[in-house]
């Protein structure tokens, strides 16, 4: 009976209403037992050598025909909300002693149970409910896991298993605890790939239930059939099992044991249809509710980018210093600043130094690295204005200090180094090659047991120091050691006026100092060294024209 009936098939729905506007109405009704149809049809049928019985020749009536003639325990229609909870017979006689409750909800449902006797308000005996905070584990979903085969017997863990609550997938038990489980894995595997990409979306369950046990005998656990299983996720996809009923014939269900009765139930969508004038004012308002987030963002970003003045270049530039390796200590930590020539300018709230956090090192090959992974970014102004014809730019210096602190808080100079800021825009990788001072005699052991010592007052000493106003600068006599190395990534955008004329962006041979109209030196510079190598190019070819010369003209008078 159950194979020839219409198929229950899932059928999943995108809505954007909220899920408590659903309402379902089932309508559930028990037609005769299972042994009147053997004796009134599949008999004469087989006297009369029929192999095959249509359904039609069952005749079964629609919900609206079958309406008189059967007990009120036999036919009963109920209309229910989204998580909405009905009380079966056997939930009803559990929980109204109160000694058999122990969970909060189970205290919760025991004064409900008791509130709707007094009320005598219970509106459903046959249709209950699960929600999604019930204990109940629907055994068509779990028991079946290995084979698609009907007659598959759940394993004794599945049975024990399908009492347990089952998890729900939006609570995370992870505040206040540190995972145990490694949570990224470095090095993927396509199994690990493969087992690991999907989507695991919050989802809230609800079960439609029936009692289809006989009459004057409910709140049986082995009478209890899934009549309908819905689902609904955050990203408003309900999923429901069967479908809606609507124009087509009553699903039914064949019930087990001695007596076997034949059900027909039906599910429908009773929510209430959205008016025209409330469905325009929806969209009105989703329209406005736009638009003003559209001119929001308008406001934050601006519908044109800032201009620059003429004459000015502006640098950004987002870097990250990544990580050192090589030093002789663990505890790294890195101290850098910027360093800005006479002729470039920042905001007044730009910072202009920092220092990372203290990272331990690990072993890497041979060397020991420490991953900082800190990132910084500046905002500069390079002005050509009232300079003179033969100004040359200096770019900016980033200069850092590679210190360790070890568990005595004894602080050590491990390393100082600078990079220029590169003077084209895009991204870069620099590795820099650190040193730091020392001294003869016990330095070391001073640095070992102590810390600290020989620090240098001015870091800008790394390069040329800032105070330096000499034509040569000695040092002779400061002696040093090669150390470790910082990696650090630099991202440069730059903008300028200049960039907007079409004619000077197709020379490609100009950089960004040649397209300002004050640094005109720059470009003069480079083509002056360009034909110094043109004409040393053309002195060298004349020279080996000339030797050539020569020696023709030699063996012609000797063999003269």
């Amino acid at each position: 009976m159950a194979d020839c009936s219409s198929e229950r098939v899932e059928a999943i729905y995108r809505t954007r209403d909220p899920v408590k506007n659903l309402r379902i109405r089932v309508w559930l009704q028990r037609v005769t037992p299972t042994a009147v149809f053997t004796r009134h049809i599949l008999q004469p049928a087989v006297e009369q050598e029929q192999d095959v019985i249509e359904m039609s020749a069952f005749d079964v009536p629609t919900s609206e025909g079958i309406t008189s003639g059967y007990r009120i325990y036999d036919q009963e229609e109920v209309v229910l909300g989204w998580q909405e909870k009905l009380f079966s017979q056997f939930e009803i006689d559990l929980f109204r002693n109160e000694h058999a409750c122990q969970s909060p909800l189970d205290f919760q449902y025991h004064k409900e149970i008791l509130s709707l006797e007094e009320t005598e308000a219970r509106k459903n005996f046959r249709i209950f409910t699960y929600t999604d905070f019930d204990r109940y584990t629907s055994m068509e979903e779990y028991s079946r896991t290995m084979t698609t085969s009907s007659k598959e017997t759940p394993s004794y863990l599945v049975q024990r298993m399908s009492h347990v609550r089952r998890r729900r997938q939006e609570r995370r038990i992870t505040e206040g605890k540190t995972p145990q489980s490694r949570i990224i894995t470095w090095a993927p595997n396509e199994e690990f790939v493969r087992n690991n990409h999907v989507l695991n979306n919050p989802v809230q369950t609800m079960y439609i239930m029936g009692d289809l046990g006989p009459y004057g005998k409910l709140g049986k656990r082995e009478d209890e059939y899934i009549l309908c299983t819905i689902k609904m996720d955050n990203n408003g996809v309900l999923s429901i099992k069967p479908d809606f009923s609507g124009s087509k014939s009553p699903y039914r269900i064949e019930t087990e044991g001695e007596k076997r009765d034949l059900w027909l139930y039906k599910i429908n969508n009773a929510s209430a249809t959205v008016q025209k004038e409330e469905q325009d004012r929806e969209e009105s308002l989703y329209k406005n509710l736009y638009n003003r987030h559209k001119e929001y963002l308008y406001t934050l970003v601006g519908e044109e980018f800032e201009i620059p003045p003429l004459g000015a270049l502006k640098l950004f530039v987002n870097g990250e210093i990544v990580s050192a390796k090589g030093y002789e200590y663990d505890s790294l930590y890195v101290q850098f600043f910027l360093e800005l020539p006479e002729n470039w300018s920042c905001p007044s709230k730009q910072q202009l130094s920092g220092v990372t956090q203290t990272c331990s090192t690990k072993v890497e090959g041979r060397e020991n690295v420490a991953y900082f992974s800190y990132p910084f970014n500046f905002e500069m102004t390079l002005r050509s204005e009232d300079k003179t014809e033969g100004f040359l730019s200096q770019w900016p210096v980033l200069y850092f200090a590679v210190q360790s602190c070890d568990f005595w808080q004894r602080c050590r100079i491990e390393g100082y180094g600078y990079i220029t800021i590169p003077d084209s825009p895009g991204s870069y990788t620099q590795t820099c090659q650190t040193w730091r001072p020392i001294l003869p005699g016990t330095s070391e052991m001073h640095r070992f047991f102590v810390g600290g010592l020989l620090e240098l007052e001015d870091m800008t000493y790394i390069r040329t120091p800032s105070t330096f106003k000499g034509e040569r600068l000695s040092r002779f006599g400061f002696r040093t050691a090669t150390t470790g190395t910082v990696t650090i990534k630099l991202y440069c955008m730059q903008q300028c006026r200049a960039f907007l004329d079409s004619s000077m962006a197709k020379r490609r041979s100009q950089n960004v100092l040649e397209r300002m109209g004050g640094l005109s030196h720059q470009a003069s510079l480079h083509s002056v060294i360009a034909a110094f190598e043109r004409a040393q190019q053309r002195m060298h070819e004349a020279r080996e024209n000339l030797s050539k010369d020569l020696l023709h003209t030699s063996i012609l008078l000797q063999s003269d």
